[in-house]
């Protein structure tokens, strides 16, 4: 597994533990290079944005200028974000 940051603070968390009406930035991707592939083919890569608007078990649908993306458990469990608000 790979660890690629953009930089961890003490306050990020797992995009998994979010509430839904946040906005959080990727600070880091736990994963290897497949991951790192997928998500950037999802438009999700280190220092994008997004809102949180839905949110069912570990499962998350993120927005960001009129985009959504939805995540399963497995993938949003390796992302560390930083909440904005």
């Amino acid at each position: 597994m790979i660890l690629i940051s953009v930089y961890i603070a003490m306050q990020d968390t797992l995009l998994s533990n979010v509430p839904v009406g946040k906005h959080i930035r990727v600070n880091a991707i736990q994963g290897g290079k497949s991951m790192v592939r997928k998500l950037l083919s999802l438009g999700i890569s280190l220092g994008s944005e997004f809102e949180i608007i839905n949110q069912r078990g570990d499962g998350i649908v993120l927005a960001r200028e009129g985009n959504r993306v939805a995540l399963g458990a497995s993938i949003s469990s390796q992302l560390l974000v930083e909440m904005l608000d």
